[in-house]
């Protein structure tokens, strides 16, 4: 954590903001992946929060070093022996369409965020009441005690109870939209005054926020712009003040141009391979009728046969780093404990799969997005080859990623490629929505697209989320992440990479979550 914490604080101190009596300005910035909905509660995915964190306001929030720190709450303490914590907000909150903001919102934004309809559900497993003790003050019981609660819900975003049940959206609808899918009403520094998806979204300051303002933006617009080199092109020529992600290969070329700068850290993400574990056959296979994936000879062969160095090298420009686990080294709860990454081996590839009857291996289909992370439709081309070397022959199907997350929640993969950065900064977050056997009522595996299952990582996951001290609750941390890679759960390959591009007269400040966050840019 002090690693990358202090990468964020690093690149905060090369681009320190201006005073906040600097000439006002328009901004615009470019991205690759445009935000699905603008419903906090409707997607669990970084383009939508990072997005929505400039315009919707949590109880509490991230600061530029990434610690915890007040937002609509101003405090909060834990109740009796672990049963909950109390949360005493900030009065005087209005939303940007005037209303008050209370004890009502905080619990309407509960029960939405942790409805069946909500993506954001399994964010609240722990919860098992939430009590209104006065107008400003609310209580947050669990099941059982959970120090790290307050840190769990830094993502999660307050709506106000009124406007959503005014326009028909008191439930998130992720599959036919409703009026929170376009339009916003929250708590934030910007307000969302123009939206069209795929093309444009507008944003003007909040006069009526309660934060001290340190940007000087006017207005600010976001567009989504796919292509590398159309957004590079548009950084250069100044039509855009800002683009996220810079082309890893224009890293070096854009570093000796003065009319812009190039800001880098390390991702909190972790890019891995998933499996279809529960499938009863293959999707996208001639060659077979059963699920080979399902036997973990088969998962560790896969992992044997990527090049994982060779990735890092050739594609990412050892602009990443390699991993072992489903988060970096820079995580609370990272296993020290745990075995290295799975060697590059093709021949130890090929003896397990001829262990696991299937000699001459087998074709399947491979998943892939193509505008979500950091060159990940190039990686996947390259696996795919690695892949075909040991004789699985991967069909890849590279796609946007409006239309990757649905064929992955109809579990219409063979194996896929998945990003994941956790979102409380520590090791029990992946554990509880990628390996958790998934379980709708208990708020459990709710991005286990493969359908993993093993007794032992659920029954240790509620121990580590209730235990207070911090060499016991390591110690099974380290457990479930050596069942993980013991069972070859998920291919773990690397630790992204954080490049952003902007003009030399911008100043920012870039977070290891790759969250923009408006309030801290200035333009000269």
């Amino acid at each position: 954590m002090l690693r990358l914490l202090c990468s964020a604080a690093c690149a905060t101190a090369l681009v320190s903001q201006l005073p906040a009596s600097a000439v006002a300005k328009e901004f615009s910035w470019a991205v690759t992946t445009d935000p699905q909905t603008m419903d906090p509660h409707a997607v669990n995915s970084s383009p939508v929060l990072g997005f929505l964190n400039n315009v919707y306001e949590g109880l509490v929030r991230r600061g530029k070093d990434m610690s915890i720190e007040p937002a609509l709450a101003t405090g909060w303490e834990p109740i009796g022996e672990g049963e909950g914590w109390r949360f005493f907000l900030r009065e005087g909150v209005t939303f940007q369409d005037g209303s008050t903001f209370d004890a009502e919102d905080v619990i309407f934004s509960y029960e939405r965020a942790s409805s069946p309809e909500s993506d954001t559900a399994s964010w609240f497993a722990p919860v098992s009441d939430v009590v209104k003790v006065d107008d400003y003050t609310v209580d947050f019981l669990t099941n059982s005690p959970n120090p790290i609660f307050p840190d769990s819900i830094a993502n999660w975003m307050i709506m106000d109870s009124g406007w959503a049940e005014a326009n028909a959206a008191s439930r998130p609808d992720k599959e036919s939209g409703n009026y929170a899918t376009l339009n916003a009403n929250g708590t934030g520094a910007f307000r969302v005054t123009a939206r069209e998806p795929g093309l444009r979204t507008v944003l003007e300051p909040y006069e009526g926020w309660w934060g001290e303002v340190e940007h000087n933006i006017t207005r600010a617009e976001m567009t989504p712009i796919q292509n590398p080199a159309t957004a590079l092109a548009a950084l250069l020529s100044g039509d855009v003040d800002m683009i996220n992600p810079v082309p890893i290969q224009d890293v070096e070329r854009l570093q000796g141009n003065p009319d812009v700068n190039v800001v880098q850290g390390i991702e909190a993400r972790v890019i891995i391979l998933g499996f279809g574990h529960q499938a009863e056959a293959l999707k996208y296979s001639a060659e077979t009728e059963d699920n080979p994936f399902g036997d973990p000879r088969v998962r560790k062969a896969v992992a044997h046969a990527v090049n994982v160095p060779a990735i890092l090298r050739t594609i990412m420009r050892g602009n990443a780093e390699p991993v072992n686990q489903l988060v970096s080294s820079a995580m609370r709860g990272y296993s020290e404990a745990l075995p290295g990454q799975t060697a590059y081996d093709p021949e130890a590839a090929k003896t397990l799969l001829a262990e696991a009857g299937y000699p001459d291996g087998f074709s399947f289909g491979l998943k892939c997005p193509n505008n979500r992370y950091l060159n990940d439709e190039a990686v996947c081309q390259a696996v795919t080859a690695m892949l075909a070397q040991v004789g699985l022959k991967a069909t890849l199907d590279a796609m946007p990623v409006q239309n990757y997350w649905p064929e992955l929640r109809a579990g219409n993969f063979d194996m896929y490629l998945l990003g994941w950065s956790p979102g409380t900064f520590d090791a029990e977050h992946p554990i509880r929505f990628l390996a958790a056997t998934p379980n709708t009522e208990k708020k459990l595996g709710s991005w286990n697209f493969g359908g993993y299952s093993n007794e032992r990582v659920d029954a240790l996951l509620p121990k580590i989320q209730s235990e207070i001290d911090d060499s016991t609750r390591q110690g099974m941390l380290d457990e479930v992440a050596q069942v993980l890679q013991d069972e070859t759960a998920y291919v773990p390959l690397y630790v992204q990479p954080l490049v952003w591009g902007t003009r030399s007269n911008v100043t920012l400040t870039q977070r290891p979550d790759n969250f923009f966050i408006l309030r801290w840019v200035s333009v000269k």
